[in-house]
């Protein structure tokens, strides 16, 4: 009786040391690949205070001195462009079109997740679909719309641009978002009178924060890195700060420093954006997972 009873006691130990084994492991892996993904960055931040010269060396010098000579450039400082005007036209285009996403996403969310419309996976598949079109196929269509209407080098003309392009995802993941959002609270909003817009801004945005939050940090960040229809649609008075970034690539001379001073600085409202909503991007993202 004794050695029954003791067999299951067994059991669960060894159970027990093979999920911490399976989890210290999955751990070491996610370390791993952090590490992995981490390093491309650290390996641009020290090539951007390095001398052109030593940025060039194959193969590099990790001892090489320490310099700024590449912000000094990138920031105008040896009589190049400022870019400035870049920067801002970038912030813009990324803050004016994801505040637009979330205005018209929200409202075709809680038509499809809250109170649905027939054949609502339907709408979402034709939103998604907009998505498989190659950029470069509609490229054309759309300069020489630019061009007759006299909309090129035109700030506002991206900001259309980059809400169409990210509107379709933004409803697809705010829907998910939304769907989580509980009905009687709406029902009890509609008795005791609210209509539609308070009940978007009052009842169902607060509760759908984090989902609002992680859909524009995305929103935001694709408008941000945007650089196809930025390159051909604008020149001096739109360019946004990925154009101004390949200004500095040259076919002649040294500029990789330069470069990655650029990408840098460049990178950084993106990475100060992510890191502000780091935890409204995790509870979005994982919303609806655990019910």
């Amino acid at each position: 009786m004794s050695a029954t009873v003791a067999r299951p006691a067994t059991v669960r130990t060894g159970t027990g040391r093979t999920r911490r084994k399976a989890g210290a492991g999955l751990g070491l892996v996610a370390w791993l690949a952090g590490i992995v993904f981490f390093l491309p960055i650290a390996w641009m931040a020290l090539t951007s205070f390095h001398s052109e010269q030593d940025a060039a060396t194959n193969p590099p010098s990790f001892a090489a001195s320490l310099t700024l000579d590449g912000y000094r450039e990138f920031f105008g400082a040896g009589g190049g462009a400022s870019p400035w005007p870049a920067l801002a036209n970038s912030a813009v285009a990324s803050i004016a079109s994801t505040l637009l996403v979330l205005v018209l996403a929200l409202p075709a969310a809680y038509a499809l997740s809250i109170r649905p419309v027939k054949k609502w996976t339907d709408v979402l598949f034709f939103f998604l679909s907009t998505k498989m079109l190659p950029v470069v196929a509609g490229l054309l269509p759309i300069y020489l719309f630019a061009k007759n209407t006299g909309l090129l080098d035109n700030i506002w003309l991206l900001v259309v641009l980059y809400t169409s392009m990210n509107l379709p995802i933004a409803v697809w993941m705010m829907q998910s978002f939304l769907a989580e959002v509980p009905v009687a609270i709406i029902e009890a909003a509609r008795v005791d009178g609210a209509r539609l817009p308070t009940i978007l801004a009052r009842v169902v945005a607060p509760i759908a924060l984090p989902g609002i939050a992680a859909t524009s940090l995305i929103c935001f960040i694709f408008s941000w890195n945007e650089l196809l229809f930025a390159r051909v649609l604008t020149g001096v008075v739109a360019e946004t700060a990925p154009v101004f970034l390949t200004g500095f690539i040259t076919s002649q001379g040294l500029f990789l420093a330069k470069v990655c001073a650029a990408s840098l600085v460049i990178s950084l409202p993106v990475l100060a954006a992510g890191f502000a909503a780091q935890d409204k991007l995790v509870q979005g993202l994982s919303l609806g997972a655990v019910k």
